[in-house]
């Protein structure tokens, strides 16, 4: 068999076989990983690498080294989730390095950290200022994390005792001119919608670049032209206009007419209507 010929078997079978085992092994990005992690996944590509272009004469004993590289971790992470000690032996523990808004010099020592790395790690998470520091851990991945102190913290809705509208996953339902006729399955719309709301911002479909739609049923788009300046539709408060506008009307028709029942009817829906506003407002407005 001619060289290039085996290189190139041996180079698809390989790639495949990487592949399948890098699959298997996880899906962790490598800003996420340990040095143990980083360092086996180099010698499986080096390996890789070396049994392709026959840097290793013997496919066979190729095979039994990349296979030790790529089963032993499968193994180790296997016995990890079942013991804490391994998973500590493998991957490391993390370490305290500001406690109560002290600095915890030995354990600086032991991480072979300096005073200015561990501030530019700091800033790195918008804490400039120690002072505001609370808690600080570097984690085995060599990140570091930090919980500031709790009158240093952004201010939330619960903080305020606001309630706000449970969050739902963004679509993007057109792109590049095209509908993606999943995504739109994915939050119970149709074609027909998606033509409607561009009809009445006056977009043709062909010239939105992207499209995304909220879970509160409010579209974006961005178009082609970017000379196009478009008012986006904001579905919460038009129907909270909506609300309010019927209640206006209520309040309106108690004044007006003569007829006491009536009077009494609008005056009660007029209540409820308002009601309904108090409790959709921090729902439909923030």
């Amino acid at each position: 068999m001619k060289d290039w010929i085996e290189i190139l078997i041996r180079s698809v079978a390989l790639f495949f076989l990487t592949f399948s085992f890098i699959r298997i092994m996880g899906k962790k990005p490598a800003a996420k990983m340990t040095t143990f992690q980083l360092v086996n996944y180099i010698v499986i590509a080096i390996l890789a690498a070396l049994i392709s272009v026959k840097m290793v004469t013997s496919f066979r004993l190729g095979l039994v080294a990349f296979g030790v590289w790529v089963l032993l971790p499968i193994l180790l992470n296997f016995l990890g989730v079942k013991s804490k000690i391994v998973y500590d032996f493998i991957h490391g523990r993390e370490t305290v390095l500001v406690k109560k808004g002290k600095v915890m010099e030995e354990n600086l020592k032991k991480t072979k950290l300096t005073g200015d790395e561990l501030i530019r790690e700091l800033r790195s998470k918008n804490a400039f200022n120690l002072g505001d520091v609370e808690f600080a851990v570097l984690e085995a991945t060599g990140e570091v994390n930090v919980v500031f102190k709790t009158d240093k913290r952004p201010i939330t809705p619960h903080d305020l005792e606001w309630k706000v509208a449970p969050q739902t996953q963004t679509q993007t339902i057109i792109l590049d001119g095209n509908i993606l006729h999943d995504s739109l399955n994915a939050v119970d719309l149709n074609e027909g919608w998606v033509k409607t709301q561009l009809k009445g911002m006056g977009v043709d479909l062909t010239n939105v670049f992207i499209g995304q739609v909220n879970g509160s049923g409010d579209l974006y788009v961005d178009l082609f032209d970017d000379m196009i300046q478009l008012p986006q539709p904001t579905v919460k408060e038009m129907l909270y206009s909506s609300i309010e506008k019927s209640q206006g009307d209520f309040v309106k028709y108690a004044l007006e007419t003569q007829n006491q029942e009536a009077k009494r009817m609008y005056t009660t829906n007029a209540h409820k209507l308002e009601e309904l506003m108090e409790q959709l407002r921090p729902y439909l407005l923030r």
